[in-house]
């Protein structure tokens, strides 16, 4: 082998993460259900952000974001199910996490076990630059410490509903889980922004997805500017 193969070869270890082989996931510090900020505070407070500090967020706040966006919540006609309305109490949404800079985890890409409050690790290493390149090069998506991707099964509303659930409801589903993860964020004095703008099957390869559809990035981070 060259030293040009050598060096090419050695480069696309250090870019490409392997995917993770072991399965056992990662328990998440239990979410909080009392906080400081008011739900009009919070609404305030949210505005869309693209300018990050180059700063960690603690495990404790991932946990939180992660828990309003799709954690489990009770629901009074379903019983025990999650932190955002479904139509039908079916729940077709995924979380998947993207980790550069979060303390306590090592980057790389993780799925959110909402009924265990844990994180199933997907692939190690950072792939923030990855995710910008997929979402048409918006760069500022690199420089947030942590990305969480809002995605779909599709099949399990429209099994119901048929087209009015793949058309309708499962978008629904997305606006309501994405608007807690905001006002979570705001509360927790976190910037977020929301991306819709990307290619599907650059992040469907990405992720990993087998089934998903990319719906949503919401990157997240410390403020630049207050």
């Amino acid at each position: 082998m060259t030293k040009g193969k050598i060096f090419t070869f050695c480069l696309f270890l250090a870019t490409e993460a392997l995917v993770v082989e072991a399965q056992d996931t990662l328990a998440l510090p239990s979410p909080r259900f009392h906080g400081e900020t008011s739900v009009e505070q919070a609404l305030s407070r949210r505005k869309t952000v693209r300018q990050f500090k180059e700063e960690a967020i603690e495990l404790e706040e991932l946990s939180q974001l992660l828990w309003a966006a799709g954690g489990g919540g009770f629901d009074g006609v379903t019983t025990a199910t999650r932190t955002y309305p479904s139509a039908g109490g079916i729940y077709p949404l995924g979380i998947y996490v993207v980790v550069g800079h979060v303390a306590e985890l090592d980057p790389g890409i993780y799925e959110y076990l909402w009924r265990d409050h844990a994180l199933k690790p997907v692939k190690s290493g950072d792939f923030r630059s990855s995710l910008a390149q997929a979402a048409l090069l918006q760069v500022f998506i690199a420089r947030a410490p942590v990305i969480i991707v809002i995605t779909a099964d599709y099949r399990r509303t429209e099994r119901k509903y048929g087209r009015r659930g793949s058309e309708r409801y499962v978008p629904l589903d997305a606006g309501h889980a994405s608007q807690s993860l905001h006002l979570q964020a705001a509360a927790l004095h976190l910037a977020s922004a929301t991306v819709g703008a990307f290619s599907d099957s650059g992040v469907k390869k990405i992720l990993g997805l087998d089934g998903e559809e990319p719906l949503l990035i919401i990157p997240v981070g410390r403020p630049l500017r207050e």
